[in-house]
């Protein structure tokens, strides 16, 4: 559940992110109707590989490639799909590591994108390893799941509060399945992570690479945990940042993150406390939050950055969700101050016209083939709503969980790689994770570290936000020098917080 890229923008174009993601989002290719297939994606009864590597037109250091893989690898010899990878070239050849593989989660974020970005990793690691990023079956420019743009915006929020919103619910899920399913061809009920884990073996093998080394951000993690199950005399390093706990069920799934992201808003509170650049210190903000979920409650609280245009409940705490990510407290500030006293409203916006009818959507394929979130029915849901809200008293829920399990209720399939405790690692593994992160719950990641054993060391960023490569030095300095030496930190080691500053201020 990876998001990046989110500063400068808008809170409010934030809450349209949950399942799309933000920053990296590759172009879709167009679909051909009157196959409902992506081109160039489907082909029959030819071997695996090997990769046509050409120079990316993003950045010609960066090699671009695409091989064939099987749609469902127990029919080696069935249609294929193409994966498209990128791949930056060590820039020290002499001092040569080997591959570092990376992912950087979503469900449904280019890896591709993370392998030409290069700004993310640091000198040390760009110098030693050749940074190969695959788009997962499904996402970016890997035969990509698309889906009707206008019936993923239909997404009924899901604090569903009657029967008959639940039972809508159910009926959505199902029309949306075999809307994207039509567009999109058979990769659609093979986008779950154990098929993306033996693409990725498929790669290592077509690299002629012996062994691996593997960098995975929020659900890249489930990636990374998967593959050194499953293939773990192949893989030389393992980082894990921001985990997914593949283990949770839906009770844990649930409220472990909920109460992660209650923890983000409660550190927001404190910040705006202590910080003279809150423009609500001094104020109550949690009976100003009341207050805003009251009036969304009512439908009457006017979107700020997007008058007169009106937001829910539902809205309102995903915009808190995704302003967490890096967090935005700031920004996040002015919007619930704007919100709760509102300028004038204007004159209703003439609608502009959609050019697109298309959008990339391949988050309920994977979450839904990944994992068993039952609910048992209408009651079961609401009785799990009502307990997470005594758990997160201003959040009630994580967007992020309720999305993954409300958008597979009504599904007939039972998933293909339902969740299990991961098996012991067989080598060093190092997982990290920031303290209040409200994507990925910490204890997942205390949970992970002890499910894969000695071999595992937990390194917490005390801080905020998700992914913690990103918003510590101390974290970053830390993966690289494990990356190329397999240097864990000491036991028990923390990377101290870092305040969020304003946007712009370096």
């Amino acid at each position: 559940m990876r998001v990046f890229g989110a500063s400068g923008r808008s809170v409010t174009a934030a809450i349209l992110t949950l399942t799309t993601l933000l920053g990296y989002a590759p172009q879709p290719a167009r679909a051909d109707r009157a196959l409902g297939v992506p081109p160039r994606t489907l082909r029959y009864a030819g071997a695996v590989g090997p990769i046509d590597w050409q120079p990316c037109p993003e950045d010609e250091k960066v090699q671009c490639g695409a091989m064939l893989v099987p749609v469902d690898w127990t029919v080696p010899l069935g249609p294929q799909i193409e994966l498209n990878l990128a791949r930056r070239p060590a820039t020290d050849p002499a001092t040569r590591i080997g591959t570092l593989m990376v992912n950087p989660g979503g469900p449904g974020v280019s890896a591709m994108n993370l392998a030409l970005d290069h700004e993310f990793f640091g000198p040390a690691v760009l110098r030693r390893f050749d940074v190969v990023g695959i788009d997962p079956r499904g996402v970016g420019r890997s035969a990509p799941i698309l889906c009707s743009q206008d019936l993923v915006d239909a997404k009924p929020p899901p604090l569903f509060a009657t029967e008959t919103e639940f039972r809508q619910a159910e009926d959505y899920n199902r029309r949306l399945a075999a809307d994207c399913a039509g567009r999109s061809g058979p990769v659609y009920e093979y986008a779950d992570t154990i098929s993306v884990v033996r693409d990725m073996e498929a790669v290592r093998l077509a690299l002629g690479e012996e062994r691996i080394s593997f960098f995975g951000a929020s659900y890249g993690t489930l990636i990374g945990q998967l593959y050194a199950e499953r293939y773990p005399d192949r893989l030389r390093g393992l980082v894990l940042d921001s985990v997914m706990d593949h283990s949770a069920g839906v009770d844990a799934f649930l409220s472990q993150t909920a109460e992660a992201v209650q923890a983000a808003f409660d550190q927001f509170v404190a910040w705006c406390g202590r910080d003279a650049k809150c423009v609500l210190r001094g104020r109550d903000v949690r009976q100003i939050w009341s207050t805003l979920m009251e009036r969304a409650g009512a439908g009457k609280l006017i979107d700020p950055y997007d008058p007169p245009s009106r937001i829910g409940a539902w809205d309102l705490i995903s915009a808190a969700f995704s302003a967490f990510y890096d967090p935005q407290w700031y920004s996040f500030a002015h919007y619930l101050k704007e919100a709760y006293e509102p300028a004038p409203t204007p004159l209703a916006r003439r609608a502009v016209p959609r050019l697109e009818d298309l959008t990339p959507h391949s988050f309920p394929a994977v979450i839904c083939q990944d994992w068993a979130l039952p609910v048992n029915g209408f009651t079961g849901y609401r009785d799990r709503l009502r307990a997470l809200a005594t758990r997160a008293p201003q959040m009630r829920v994580s967007p992020l969980a309720l999305t993954a399990v409300s958008g597979c209720i009504g599904r007939p399939a039972a998933p293909v790689n339902p969740q299990r405790p991961i098996a012991r690692a067989a080598g060093p593994v190092l997982v990290v994770n920031a303290r209040y992160d409200p994507a990925t719950a910490y204890p997942w990641a205390q949970q992970v570290a002890r499910q894969l054993g000695p071999s595992a060391r937990l390194l917490t960023y005390q801080g905020w936000g998700h992914v913690a490569y990103s918003h510590s030095d101390c974290v970053s300095a830390a993966v690289d020098r494990y990356l190329t030496d397999l240097a864990l930190p000491a036991a028990g080691a923390t990377c101290p917080a870092i305040e969020p500053k304003p946007f712009g201020v370096g």
